[in-house]
Formats: C-alpha cells, sequence, structure tokens
C-alpha cells in the first residue's frame, strides 16, 4: 500500500483564498503595464506631456510589486529596473523591458528566470523550446542573514548541469506567512524547503494574508520552535504534492515527533548541500514518472516482432495497405507502435498487474489520497457495477439516490440487491434535481429498523459532485449515517469531481479525503469524550427522533468503509472510457478484497486499450506536476464568466446564471452563501467547510427562461449549428456549461460573443415583431417558465416485487427479468397510459426508462407508472430516451402478469415462471 503524508485538520486554511489571489489577475496586470509603458514612450516621442501616462505606469508597478516577490519572473529586480528607467525618462527602455517581461512571463513562466538576457536570448528561447527538459520552482523559507541562503541557493545552483532532465531555481522568503503565500500563489512551486526556527510573521504583511491565514495570522502558542510544524501543515493542507524538505541547525531536530511524517526528509544545514539537491531532483522526477506510459513508450520503440492476435499492432496492416493509408496518416504511426495484446516486453496485465500498471495504480492512490486505486478502461458505468457486485449479496438492502447513474441500477440488477430509493430535492423551477438531504437518508435507515430490516441495508450510493454541480458534505454524512448502522458501506460515484483533489476547496469534499479526516477524526483520543457526552446529551431523545438531530458515531463500532469511482476522462486529460476506482475501506483485506478481486475480473475485458490505460497514467502525472495551477485557472475562467454575464446589459436581459442560492436551498447553507465574489472569500470557506451542500461554480447552469427557446432547441439550433459550442446536458428552460482544464480564455471569449450575438437577435426581433408576434413569444415564454410538468420522486415498487407488503426495497433483479417474457408486457402509449391511470389500472414497468441526458432512470423495473411520471416523459425536452420506444410507447406488465403474481414472494416472478 502507498504511504500517506499526515495532516493536521485542526487548521482551518482559507482554502478559497488559494483561488481569489492576486496571481489570476498578474498576467493580465503585466499586460496591462506593458499598454501603458507603450502609451508612455509614444507620448513622450511626441513631445507631450506624459504626467498622466507616468501616473498611470506608477500604479500598476505598485499593483504589482506587493505580490511580486513570490514569483522567479520578472520578480521584485525586475521591477525595481523599471522604476529606474521611469525616474531617468528612459520611456522607450522602460517600453522594452515591459514588453520583453510581459511575453517571457505569459510563455515560459518562472522558467524565464533562468534566461541570460545578457547574451542572445532567441537562441536560448530555442533550446528551451526544443529541450525535453523540466523546469521547476523551490522555495527556500529561511531567515537567516542574506549571505547564508545566497550561499545555499548558490550551491545548489553550482550543483546542476545543462544537461540534466531536471532544472530549477530557488525563491527565497523569510517568514511562515510569506512561505503559505507564496505556495499559495506559485503554482510553479514543486518543492519547499523549510528552516526549523524560521520567523512566523512576515516583515511586509499583505491583505491576502489576511484572507489566507486569517486576520491575525497563525495562532500558535508563544513557544515558537515549532513554527515548522504550522508551516508544513498548512502547505500540506493547500497542496499535499509539493515535497516539504526540512533544513535545520540541530542534528536530531527537537519535536519532531509533533508530526511525524510530515516532511519527506530532514537536512541538517551545515552539511554539504549534495543530499539535498539529488533529493529535490528526485522528488520532482518521482511524481513526473509515470511507469506504465514510460514502460509503454519503451515497448514501442523496441525492435518486436509479432506474431499475437493484434494486426494493426507495429502499423504493418496499416501502412502496407492501399486502402488504410488515410487511417495511417490521421492517427499517426506511434498510437500502431504502441498497440499490443502482449503483457510482457516490460508491460503489464490490468488483470493482474505485479509491475508498471501496479506502480502507477500505486502512485494514483497516493494522488487521490486512496488504500488502494484501480484503473478501469470500460468507463465509470463499469467501475460502478465492479464496486456494486463487490460489496452487495442477493437480498442486501441498498440505499441509493434514484437519480445516480443508470449503470447503478444495473449493477443492482446484476448483483440481486434490493433498492430503497432516495429522492433528491426537486428545483422544480428548473426541472432539475438536487441532491439528497441527509436527514431524508437518516429516516430511511430508521424506518427500516423499525421494520427490523436494519441488519439488511449494505451501502449507501450517491452521486458526489451531480451533474448540475451540487456537491454534498460527505465526511458528515456518513459520521452520522454510521452512527445508525456502524458498517455500512458508501459507493460515492464522483464521476464528474476526479479533478477536485487538485485544489484545497473541493478536495476537503472528496469521498478519499474525507474518509481519512473521518477515520482519523474517530481514532483520536478527544473523539471519545465528545461523544460520551454526545450519548449524554441524547439519552432522552427517542431513537425515532434521531433524523432532526446531528449523530455522532460509536468510535468502538463504527468502521469506515468508502468507494469511489471516477470518470477522469471527463475532467482531466485521460482519453475517453478511462476511469478509477479507489478504494479506502477498513475492511477491505479481510472482507472486500477477494469479492472486489471477482467482480473485478467478471467486468474488465481480456483486451484493455493500453492508451487509455497510459493516459490514466499521465493524467495522475498532470494532477500532481500541474494541477493546481489548471483546475485553479478553470475556476478562475468559471467565475469570471458568471461575473460577464451578470453584468452584461445585452447578454443578462436574456440570460441568466444560476447561483448556489438557486440551486440550493436556503435550509441546506448554515452560511447562507448566496452568489460568489471576491468580498465573500470567508463565507464562501465556511460554506465549503461546513454546509450540507454547496454548488460547485465550474458547473454553470445557464437559464434560458426569458429567450422563449428551450434547453434542446438552443443547445442544437444556436450552440451547435451556429456557433459550433458543445454542450450536452439540457433541461426544458437550461443547459449546462462545464470549465474543465480544457477551457481556454479564447474559448471563454467565444461563448460571450456568442450570448450576446443571441441577444441583440432576440433584442432586434422583439423591437420588430408585431402584437401577435410578442404575443407568441410571451406563450412561448410562459410554457417555459409557469406551469412546467411537476418532477417525480420515485413512486414505489408494485406490491407482486416488493419484500413485504409495506417495505420500501423491491427486487429489481426479478421484474428485470420478468420483462423479458414478451406474452407478460405490451406497449402503451403515453396518452393512453394517462387515461388508464385516470380509470385506475395500475401501470407497472417492465424497463428500465432513461432521458439522456442526464442518464437517471425515471422508470425502473417494477416501478409503478404514476401520473406524474407521465406528463414529466410527455414534457421531455430531449430526443434520447432509452428503455422507451415513441412508435410504441411505455412497456408495462400486464394485468394478468400482475394478477398472477401477486401474492407470490418476489424471487417466484424471475423469468416469468410463477
Amino acid at each position: 500500500m502507498p504511504v500517506h503524508r499526515t495532516r493536521d485538520r485542526r487548521l482551518r486554511v482559507s482554502t478559497l483564498a488559494a483561488m481569489v489571489n492576486p496571481s489570476s489577475q498578474r498576467l493580465d496586470v503585466w499586460h496591462l503595464l506593458d499598454d501603458a509603458t507603450q502609451q508612455l514612450a509614444a507620448v513622450d516621442r511626441a513631445g507631450f506631456d506624459t504626467a498622466v501616462e507616468q501616473a498611470k505606469v506608477r500604479r500598476l508597478v505598485d499593483r504589482l510589486a506587493g505580490y511580486e516577490r513570490f514569483w522567479l519572473f520578472p520578480g521584485p529586480r525586475w521591477l525595481d529596473h523599471l522604476r529606474g528607467q521611469l525616474a531617468l525618462g528612459d520611456t522607450a527602455g522602460l517600453a522594452a523591458q515591459t514588453n520583453l517581461a510581459a511575453r517571457l512571463l505569459e510563455e515560459y513562466g518562472d522558467r524565464a528566470a533562468m534566461f541570460d538576457l545578457a547574451t542572445s536570448l532567441p537562441e536560448q528561447e530555442l533550446v528551451a523550446r526544443a529541450s525535453q527538459q523540466q523546469f521547476h520552482t523551490v522555495l527556500l523559507a529561511d531567515d537567516s542573514p542574506a549571505t547564508d541562503p545566497e550561499g545555499l541557493a548558490g550551491a545548489l545552483r553550482s550543483l546542476q548541469r545543462p544537461g540534466d532532465d531536471v532544472q530549477y531555481a530557488v525563491l527565497r522568503v523569510t517568514s511562515v506567512e510569506d512561505a503559505i503565500t507564496a505556495v499559495a500563489l506559485n503554482g510553479e512551486i514543486q518543492a519547499a524547503i523549510i528552516r526549523h526556527d524560521l520567523a512566523l510573521r512576515s516583515t511586509d504583511r499583505l491583505p491576502l494574508m489576511s484572507r489566507l491565514l486569517g486576520v491575525d495570522g497563525i495562532e500558535v502558542a508563544t513557544d515558537r520552535t515549532y513554527d515548522w510544524v504550522e508551516c508544513g501543515q498548512w502547505i500540506r493542507e493547500l497542496r499535499p504534492t509539493v515535497d516539504l524538505y526540512l533544513l535545520t541547525d540541530e542534528s536530531i531536530v527537537a519535536g519532531a515527533e509533533e508530526a511525524p511524517g510530515l516532511y519527506d526528509r530532514t537536512f541538517y544545514r551545515l552539511n554539504d548541500v549534495t543530499d539535498l539537491h539529488s533529493t529535490v531532483l528526485a522528488g520532482i522526477r518521482e511524481r513526473f514518472r509515470t511507469p506504465f506510459f514510460d514502460a509503454l513508450r519503451a515497448y514501442a520503440a523496441s525492435p518486436v516482432g509479432q506474431f499475437h492476435a493484434l494486426p494493426v499492432a507495429r502499423g504493418a496492416s496499416i501502412f502496407n495497405s492501399r486502402s488504410l493509408k488515410d487511417m495511417g496518416e490521421f492517427y499517426g504511426r506511434n498510437i500502431f507502435m504502441a498497440e499490443t495484446s502482449s503483457t510482457s516486453g516490460g508491460l503489464d496485465s490490468l488483470l493482474d498487474p505485479r509491475g508498471a500498471l501496479r506502480s502507477a495504480m500505486d502512485k494514483a492512490a497516493i494522488t487521490w489520497n486512496s488504500d488502494a486505486t484501480y484503473f478501469v478502461t470500460n468507463g465509470t458505468s463499469t467501475a460502478n457495477k465492479i464496486v456494486v457486485q463487490s460489496l452487495t449479496r442477493p437480498g442486501d438492502i441498498v440505499l441509493i439516490d434514484r437519480n445516480c447513474h443508470k449503470s447503478h441500477h444495473y449493477g443492482l440488477v446484476l448483483a440481486g440487491a434490493q433498492p430503497v430509493y432516495l429522492d433528491a430535492y426537486p428545483l422544480a423551477d428548473y426541472s432539475i434535481y438536487g441532491a439528497v438531504p441527509l436527514e431524508s437518508i437518516k429516516q430511511a435507515l430508521l424506518d427500516l429498523e423499525a421494520a427490523g430490516r436494519l441488519d439488511a441495508v449494505r451501502m449507501v450510493l450517491l452521486t458526489n459532485c451531480t451533474f448540475d454541480g451540487v456537491v454534498y458534505n460527505p465526511e458528515q454524512v456518513m459520521a452520522e449515517l454510521l452512527a445508525i448502522k456502524p458498517d455500512l458501506c458508501f459507493l460515492w460515484d464522483e464521476a464528474w469531481f476526479a479533478f477536485a483533489v487538485a485544489v484545497p476547496w473541493t478536495r476537503q469534499r472528496t469521498a478519499m479525503v474525507a474518509a481519512e479526516r473521518l477515520a482519523d477524526r474517530l481514532a483520536g483520543p478527544a473523539y471519545a469524550a465528545e461523544y460520551a457526552r454526545w450519548r449524554a446529551e441524547m439519552a432522552t431523545v427517542p431513537r425515532s427522533d434521531w433524523a432532526r438531530h446531528r449523530l455522532l458515531p460509536d468510535p468502538a463500532a463504527a468502521r469506515v468503509r468508502v468507494y469511489s469511482t471516477h470518470s477522469t476522462h471527463k475532467s482531466l486529460s485521460a482519453l475517453r472510457q478511462a476511469s478509477m476506482i479507489h478504494v479506502r475501506d477498513q475492511d477491505f483485506e479481510r472482507l472486500s478484497r477477494e469479492a472486489f478481486d471477482e467482480a473485478f475480473l467478471t467486468h474488465t475485458s481480456t483486451s484493455p486499450n493500453q492508451q487509455l490505460l497510459a493516459s490514466l497514467d499521465l493524467a495522475r502525472r498532470q494532477v500532481d506536476v500541474e494541477g493546481f495551477q489548471l483546475v485553479r485557472s478553470a475556476y478562475k475562467m468559471a467565475l469570471a464568466f458568471r461575473q460577464r454575464v451578470r453584468t452584461d446589459r445585452t447578454i443578462s436581459r436574456w440570460f441568466t446564471i444560476l447561483e448556489e442560492a438557486d440551486l440550493v436551498p436556503e435550509r441546506y447553507r448554515g452560511s447562507a452563501s448566496a452568489t460568489w465574489s471576491g468580498g465573500q472569500v470567508e463565507r464562501w470557506n465556511e460554506s465549503w467547510r461546513g454546509d450540507e451542500f454547496v454548488l460547485d461554480p465550474t458547473r454553470v447552469t445557464l437559464y434560458l427562461g426569458r429567450t422563449g427557446m428551450n434547453g434542446f432547441e438552443f443547445r442544437e439550433d444556436v450552440l451547435m449549428r451556429r456557433f459550433g459550442i458543445q454542450i450536452n446536458k439540457t433541461s426544458i428552460n437550461s443547459v449546462l456549461l462545464i470549465f474543465t482544464i480544457g477551457v481556454t480564455w479564447s474559448s471563454v471569449h467565444f461563448l460571450l460573443d456568442a450570448l450576446r450575438a443571441v441577444a441583440v437577435d432576440l433584442t432586434a426581433r422583439q423591437g420588430q415583431a408585431g402584437r401577435a408576434g410578442l404575443a407568441l413569444q410571451a406563450e412561448k415564454v410562459r410554457s417555459l417558465t409557469e406551469g412546467l410538468p411537476a418532477l417525480p420522486d420515485f413512486s414505489d415498487f408494485d406490491p407482486a416485487f416488493r419484500s413485504t407488503p409495506t417495505s420500501p426495497d423491491g427486487d429489481i433483479r426479478a421484474a428485470f427479468y420478468a420483462g423479458y417474457v414478451d406474452e407478460d408486457k405490451e406497449y402503451v402509449r403515453l396518452d393512453r397510459a394517462a387515461e388508464l391511470l385516470r380509470a385506475g389500472r395500475r401501470l407497472v414497468s417492465t424497463t428500465f426508462v432513461v432521458p439522456y441526458p442526464p442518464g437517471f432512470p425515471v422508470l425502473i423495473p417494477g416501478q409503478r407508472v404514476s401520473p406524474v411520471i407521465v406528463d414529466f416523459l410527455r414534457g421531455l425536452d430531449v430526443k434520447e430516451i432509452h428503455g422507451y420506444r415513441a412508435e410504441l410507447g411505455l412497456s408495462v406488465f400486464t394485468v394478468d402478469a400482475l394478477t398472477r403474481w401477486a401474492p407470490q414472494a418476489p424471487s417466484a416472478v424471475v423469468g416469468g415462471q410463477p
């Protein structure tokens, strides 16, 4: 199992301040300064007074000055040089130097600090572009006299060779506060060297430090010996992938037992720095290393004689073909050179990984904070089925969000487990479901307990985050449910949330991090006392009322058994269908491993795609090395887009972006945050720490109600056909825009331009319309904003498929296979179904009915069809509805079949044979 770094959970780091900081505007300010200096030089050349232009340049330089010290390039020295040129009136030189700084910063970032500006820059840039070298920034936090750290930095620099595959430069800061701020701002920092007696306070405290560390900064005891502990803990909380090294003047560091495992290694400061240098390089190389991708590249470059069952391997069947030349030209040679059905030659078997794949999955486990990680090449649909099959048995009860992905429901069919469906809170005005309230889940468990069926409950299955961006508080959910049933297993479908580990504000709400925190909390000495106090307080509360109270699990009984699945390809740089399963289960080896291995073999292809596996390995590298920067950038773009739509008068006349207040009801928002803005950072921090639900702002729901266009029309006729903009989810009056690490500022501008163009057209059309046209438009708007079809909750299982006459769970497997018998089913059109229901006829679905998107079932086998469901299906704006044949109608069981089965046990229905 991989070794995990410890974190102090007491820290209250303002994680969102790591996003809301000057780095988000830094490059923009440099470009503004470039424009301002060019304008200053032009005015000066023309012989006019330059006082206004000089003042603007000074303001921009001052704006950069406070934070530029946290980067290597251009850095404070460059700003000092620009100030000198401005003071001398060298406007031409000032403009040239500013332009050079802005250009190098945009293209190279901190790497530009390695250039020797006294020699030919184009030649150095050519070498940099052609080189396979990596460049990284290493933070040195040391407040000793300036000559000493410069000596250390110089010694480290002298050990680097121009031909080394890894190059780094040292960024020096002088306090704990500066070190934490640098790590929060500068995403290029890959390692941090911290002096053990580092000063706590910054000598130049900045406003960001108050947001990041609190108004008064870090609160520690007056004994300053352990400041290095605080520093390391905060850095781990912000960016756990950064390598941490402790630098000490003591042969044995006092207080090291306070934070075992916090630092990767400790160095005695007076020793030769060769070990420090080689360790820094080794740490960076290890994170960059991709075991399976490296093995696959080596295999592709090796001379291999091919006598196995894969003609496209090595590309001979492609490039020697007269009919497939276009295929070879399109895909290139490497993809075929890397194709093989062999697991030897340095490669590995997904079905029994022992080499490169095993190593790649272990590295992924460290990144995603799991005890074990498994690569899956059949998509998260398969990953979900693997987990469901491994944890449940026929007859087990699973509490499951009815709106979860269809793969979970099919997994229950295969496993024979019986679902109790949980209803998410509805957002009727937008035809969107939210998430399942914790109180509802607790009540479902307590109801099963009252019915004497709690022992049969095996698992809780929820989606985090939802398609529309509603994020659970997994630690709270798991803790409170374990208070009712301490051996519950949890499966969190995090198909859309693989990126969340890269930044601190979302990381805390991932299943694996929440599971670790919960396990640590339950094992801590303080929790036993907290639990005893809670038991005393709850002594007079009847168990039937527990759903309305905060619950604490018994530390002596609770077992933390948590699984999550990731559609890595949905939010990171992995190929389609490349997914992962993450495990943090205290009883995995004892109770689940054999079943998990069998389920994995059951659902995994014996011919997994090597490119998918390599892309998972590479996605892990990207998260480790630059995930913090990339994901933070995606948030910046999403928030900037939200702000622009909100403030653009033309766009906002017709379009609205739904905020957290629209998608998360106030009763689930203890912090009462409603919209995001830079002035609400602390409120947002409290929201992400403690609220039952929060909204991930990268999931942007664009409301279309005032346009008169439904979601499907807007997607197909406007975004796709007119502008070539792709999205995949719509509702009756909205579309969902997803901001991933693949979104660029150019594409954000394009989207804004498209919305503005549509808004202009709508405004012009409205101005030109006559009375009849305006009435027609008003009717279209009313149809999208008033009297919308009610969102259907799960109705119930028909008595023929219930475990007991009053039980909420049903035998979905029996109903599924009963639907295979042709004489026991019939088709009913939706209009006819409404008439039959009004006449009192029981209509029971034989199959899953799944509108796609979003991909969750409206009906499942054995479920009674309700009038609300029929109305909802009639009002859907999507054309792809799996399990529903428009020319025939709904597939339902016949009256005779239901009559025949009514007195039978559900198991007797299987196959239609009573």
